[in-house]
C-alpha cells in the first residue's frame, strides 16, 4: 500500500533528485465572475435540460454512457468518497512513488516557467513549457525546451522560438499586459510524417487572447539541430494540447478562439493533408452552461470520445462531454461529481487500457496534484497524491517503457518531472473513510 505520508519533494539544484520536504506557499489571484442562471442564458430550456446541463446530482442517473447516459454526474466512485467529494481529506490520501527532478526553475530572476509538454521522440524525451519575465504571459514570453535520454537528467534549457516579434527584453513593453507587445505561449509537439513539430501561440499580451492570435508550427532540424518556423497552423486559434489521432486517423485538437469567453470552445478536425486544413466544431453550451477551459478529451474503449472541461465559473468540478460520432458533434456540457481547483488537467489511455487522469483535485487551492486511475475512461476509483504542500499546476503525461513521465509546474516558477513506475499505480489504496471531519 502506498505510504499515506511519503516525502513532499524540496527543490534540488536543476536536474537533481528530490528526496526531502520542501513549502512553496500558493500564489494566486483569482476573480469570481457572476454566474448566469441557464434559465436567463437559455430562455426556452426546460428544467430537465437544466438539470442536465449543470449536472444536478441524480441519485437515479446511474453510470455514464456515451449514448445511452450522457448526463450522468457520476465520475468519482468508490466506498472512501463522501456524498460530497469537495470534503475528501486531499491531506490523506496515498502518496504515488517516484523520482522527481526540476528541468528550470527562474525563481531567482523572478520570471514564470509554465504550459509543460512532453513527448518521446528518436529516442529522446523532449519537454517544453512558455518562459517569460514576471507574471504568466506577459510581453517578451518566448518558448524554452530540453531532452533526456532517460526523463531524470535533462540538458540545459535552450530556446525553442525567439522572442515575440519586436517585444524583446529592448521593448518598452517587455514584462507588461499590453496590447502593443506579444507573447509566444507553449502548445505541445506533434509528431506528424516522421518529423517532430512544435507548437506554440502568438498573439497581444493584454489579455486572453488578443485579436490577432495564431497558432504556429516549428520543426525540429536534426541536421541543423535547431527550431525552424514552418508557417501557421490555424488563425484565430489556441489549442489546449497538441493534435491526437482519430479512429478516423483524422487530427484533432482543441481550440479556443480570441473572443471564446462568449462563443464557447470547439474543436478543430482535420491537418491529414496538410498542417492547416481543419475543420471546427463547437461544443455548444461551453460558454452557457459553464465558463469552458482548457479542454482534455480521448477515445473511449468503444471508439466514442468524451471530453473534460474546467470550470471558470468556480463551480469545483469538471464538466464533461461526449461525441459519438467522431467529434463532428457533442453532448451539452454535465457537471460532474469529480472535485477540481480551476486548473489545468491532462490525461491519457494507458497501454494496458486503464486511463489516468492527473489535475488539482483540491477545489480549495492547487494542491496537491493529484493521479487518479480508471478502467473505463468515464468513473475513476482511485485518487492518490503526485505533489503537494505548495502551489503545483499544468500537468503533461507520457507513457514510455512501463513509465509515466509527469511534467507539471511548481509555483509557476519551475518545470518538474516526475518518472513513476506504471506497477506503483496498483499500490494506490484508497481506504474509508478519508473525508474532514468523518471518524
Amino acid at each position: 500500500m502506498a505510504s499515506r505520508r511519503g516525502p513532499l519533494y524540496h527543490h534540488p539544484p536543476r536536474g537533481a533528485d528530490l528526496p526531502d520536504r520542501f513549502l512553496l506557499p500558493p500564489q494566486r489571484s483569482q476573480h469570481r465572475p457572476a454566474i448566469m442562471p441557464i434559465s436567463t442564458a437559455i430562455p426556452w430550456a426546460s428544467p430537465l435540460l437544466i438539470g442536465l446541463a449543470i449536472g444536478q446530482d441524480d441519485p437515479g442517473s446511474g453510470r455514464p454512457h456515451p449514448s445511452e447516459n450522457p448526463g450522468s454526474p457520476l465520475m468519482l466512485a468508490g466506498e472512501w468518497v463522501p456524498d460530497d467529494p469537495r470534503r475528501i481529506d486531499f491531506a490523506g490520501l496515498p502518496r504515488v512513488p517516484g523520482r522527481h527532478v526540476v528541468v528550470s526553475d527562474v525563481r531567482d530572476r523572478d520570471g514564470v516557467n509554465q504550459h509543460n509538454y512532453l513527448v518521446r521522440f528518436d529516442d529522446r524525451y523532449w519537454i517544453m513549457w512558455s518562459d517569460g519575465p514576471g507574471v504568466e504571459d506577459r510581453v517578451g514570453q518566448r518558448v524554452r525546451f530540453a531532452t533526456s535520454p532517460d526523463g531524470l537528467s535533462w540538458s540545459e534549457p535552450a530556446d525553442l522560438t525567439p522572442f515575440p516579434p519586436g517585444s524583446g527584453p529592448d521593448s518598452p513593453h517587455y514584462g507588461s499586459r499590453s496590447q502593443l507587445g506579444l507573447r509566444w505561449i507553449a502548445r505541445g509537439f506533434w509528431p506528424r510524417d516522421g518529423s517532430l513539430l512544435a507548437l506554440a501561440s502568438l498573439d497581444e499580451a493584454a489579455g486572453f487572447f488578443g485579436p490577432s492570435l495564431a497558432l504556429h508550427a516549428f520543426r525540429w532540424s536534426p541536421d541543423d539541430r535547431r527550431w525552424e518556423h514552418v508557417g501557421i497552423v490555424s488563425q484565430n486559434a489556441i489549442n489546449n494540447f497538441p493534435p491526437e489521432r482519430l479512429p478516423t486517423r483524422e487530427w484533432m485538437m482543441s481550440r479556443r478562439t480570441h473572443d471564446y469567453k462568449t462563443v464557447g470552445v470547439q474543436f478543430l478536425i482535420g491537418g491529414v493533408d496538410r498542417i492547416d486544413r481543419w475543420e471546427s466544431v463547437p461544443v455548444l453550451g461551453s460558454s452557457s452552461s459553464l465558463s469552458a477551459e482548457e479542454p482534455i478529451w480521448w477515445t473511449l474503449p468503444d471508439g466514442n470520445l468524451v471530453a473534460l472541461f474546467r470550470d471558470n465559473r468556480r463551480s469545483g468540478f469538471l464538466y464533461r462531454s461526449f461525441s459519438t460520432d467522431r467529434g463532428r458533434s457533442w453532448s451539452a456540457p454535465v457537471r460532474t461529481n469529480f472535485p477540481d481547483a480551476t486548473s489545468k488537467l491532462h490525461g491519457l489511455r494507458l497501454d494496458d487500457g486503464r486511463f489516468v487522469l492527473v489535475s488539482n483535485a483540491n477545489p480549495a487551492k492547487r494542491d496537491p496534484l493529484t493521479l487518479a486511475v480508471s478502467d473505463d475512461g468515464l468513473v475513476f476509483t482511485r485518487l492518490g497524491v503526485l505533489a503537494s504542500g505548495r502551489h503545483v499546476d499544468y500537468p503533461h503525461v507520457l507513457e514510455h517503457g512501463g513509465h509515466l513521465l509527469v511534467a507539471f509546474s511548481g509555483g509557476k516558477q519551475s518545470v518538474e518531472v516526475l518518472k513513476i513506475p506504471i506497477e506503483a499505480l496498483d499500490q494506490i489504496e484508497n481506504d474509508p473513510p478519508v473525508a474532514s471531519g468523518q471518524e
